[in-house]
């Protein structure tokens, strides 16, 4: 499996990728999402390609704020998940951040998603018996 930054020709298949793993919401402009991590922290946006036929199998979208790193976007192709590539990815950015002084990562998964939060109780993950609360400063 080889992992790789996000470059601007991946769009598409990047946002089809997303579509086809249910992770776009209508209150959210993917393609404005990506833009947007292009410009921060570009290097931290990864990619799983498939050394068998080079499709982009997967996906992850790591930040870091100087106190904590984030996972967001991290999808796997519905028709290549079991096969560790959300492993390799998690895997893959853990040792970005920590690479940059990260101590603790931190996500959001919604709360209907039992697959994702035993994915990610999986790797440690633990519920931090917080409320997420957001509050949109542009409209997409």
């Amino acid at each position: 499996m080889e992992i790789r930054a996000f470059v601007a020709s991946d769009s598409e298949e990047v946002v089809l990728l997303w579509q086809q793993a249910g992770l776009l919401r209508p209150w959210n402009d993917p393609y404005k999402d990506i833009a947007r991590k292009l410009d921060v922290q570009p290097e931290l946006f990864l990619l799983a390609i498939d050394p068998e036929d080079g499709e982009i199998c997967g996906t992850v979208m790591a930040g870091y704020d100087g106190h904590r790193g984030w996972l967001n976007y991290m999808a796997v192709s519905p028709n290549k998940q079991g096969q560790g590539i959300g492993r390799i990815l998690v895997d893959s950015a853990k040792q970005k951040l920590m690479a940059i002084g990260c101590c603790k990562i931190n996500l959001q998964v919604r709360s209907d998603n039992l697959q994702a939060q035993e994915f990610y109780r999986s790797f440690g993950f633990v519920d931090d018996a917080c409320v997420s609360m957001g509050l949109r400063l542009i409209e997409d």
